[in-house]
């Protein structure tokens, strides 16, 4: 999902080098070679006073980055996830913001999402994205300090977006520019894992893009301007064979059991799916035995059997990622069929959920990306281009796409996000949070 390659940061990974061997191989990171896109207008006197603040406030930042890591803030920790929320909340209403706890029913079984409001007419209405939930729980994921780099759960994705969302605009309310302005802060709580009640879940989230014109996400920096992003749903399959003793497999009488049947079905997704560009299958779990169970909620099963006893069932649940509604119809339509084609003495089944749609490339999001261009371009960041969409997961910004213009990956550097061993290069805060000031400054007046 993520990228290391750098818009900003060339003095950044000269140096990574000096520490490669306590952290392990780190990914080179390419020369760029964009084409412009815009011509860059120089910094005026406000926005030099935005880029002083922030300098002068790095340190601080750091700190508050730290404080929200060391809070264990897991998905289905809902406690810790609100704990994070009462951090940042403080934060904002520390600049005047208007702050609210949308809090969810038991039944979504997710701990709620803060918003943060500033109201006013002037310029364009804008919604920031980013979220306080990690993939990660437990203890041993700390925020540590590896020299120029920090390591510990959601460093990058993406409680150091949150920083920077905020810094900008404290940035912006140091210079008076944030009065008259309608700015949203969205910080969701289960962006890594928003359950089968997702759409109950985001509803906030779109009352929110109503009132605004513009959505920029804070997801990790890739080096390029993400203008596009795949959609991602849901499958689940279902197996059943013969329950019978071992010796009689591949008979006609005790047939091939689940977990073959199961085999085969993955293996042929596989060969059938998998040069699709832009499309992506993946089993995440898989159970199969004698005996089964399995925890939708929780993301969990178990499983018990002997040597001698050929499987009767298996589950297996996985995601499904799409540039397109159509992609996404016509990988289901392949699967039902592969499915439908047993193996002899079992059967299978196999079940979509929707999830994140697709955030297709739009005029108003090249748009964005032109602006972003041109900030990066007056602050001696260097050019911009359009990401990939392959090279980008979904996120929040994808629900209210088809509402606002669209841009995302506003946020700081990472490597290993998804990861016990996630990063954050903290010599990217500054540079990320002066970027989105100056932009949202551009995009309000």
């Amino acid at each position: 999902m993520k990228s290391t390659a750098c818009r900003c940061h060339c003095a950044v990974f000269g140096t990574i080098a000096t520490i490669a061997v306590a952290l392990g191989p780190v990914p080179v990171v390419a020369q760029k070679t964009a084409r412009p896109i815009s011509v860059a207008p120089k910094l005026s006197p406000v926005e030099q006073k935005m880029r002083n603040y922030v300098d002068a406030h790095a340190n601080e930042q750091i700190d508050l980055l730290q404080k929200a890591v060391d809070i264990n803030s897991g998905t289905l920790n809902l406690s810790g996830v609100r704990q994070v929320g009462a951090l940042f909340g403080s934060e904002f209403a520390s600049i005047g913001m208007d702050t609210t706890w949308v809090s969810l029913a038991d039944s979504v079984g997710r701990s709620g999402h803060l918003y943060a409001e500033h109201r006013g007419k002037q310029g364009r209405r804008i919604i920031l994205l980013g979220h306080l939930d990690t993939v990660f729980e437990g203890e041993g994921m700390k925020f540590v300090r590896l020299d120029t780099l920090a390591a510990g759960a959601g460093s990058s994705d993406m409680k150091g977006g949150d920083v920077v969302i905020l810094y900008a605009l404290k940035a912006l309310k140091s210079v008076g520019a944030l009065d008259n302005t309608q700015i949203i802060v969205a910080l969701t709580g289960d962006e890594e894992d928003a359950g089968q009640l997702f759409k109950e879940s985001r509803k906030s989230l779109i009352d929110a893009a109503k009132r605004s014109d513009i959505a920029l996400g804070f997801e990790e920096d890739a080096g390029k301007g993400t203008i596009a992003r795949r959609g991602m749903s849901g499958w689940q399959l279902t197996v059943t064979g013969k329950q019978s003793h071992s010796s009689g497999i591949f008979t006609d009488e005790a047939g091939d059991g689940a977990i073959y049947e199961a085999a085969r079905i993955l293996d042929e997704f596989r060969q059938k799916l998998s040069g699709e560009k832009y499309l992506t299958f993946n089993p995440a779990l898989i159970v199969g035995g004698t005996d089964v169970t399995y925890d939708a909620a929780k993301l969990s099963g178990t499983t018990a059997g002997k040597d001698n006893i050929i499987a009767r069932s298996a589950i297996a649940r996985g995601d499904l990622r799409f540039i397109s509604n159509e992609q996404e119809a016509h990988a289901r339509d392949v699967m039902r069929e592969i499915v439908a084609n047993h193996l002899p003495g079992t059967t299978a089944a196999i079940t979509f959920e929707d999830g994140n749609p697709a955030m297709p490339p739009t005029k108003g999001n090249y748009a964005l990306l032109a602006k972003l261009d041109s900030v990066s371009r007056a602050l001696g960041q260097g050019p911009v281009e359009a990401l990939d969409p392959g090279e980008r997961g979904a996120g929040d910004i994808s629900f209210i796409s088809d509402r606002v213009d669209a841009l995302d990956g506003l946020g700081v550097i990472g490597f290993r996000s998804h990861s016990p061993d996630e990063r954050v290069d903290l010599r990217s805060i500054a540079p990320a949070t002066i970027r989105a000031a100056v932009l949202i400054y551009r995009l309000t007046r």
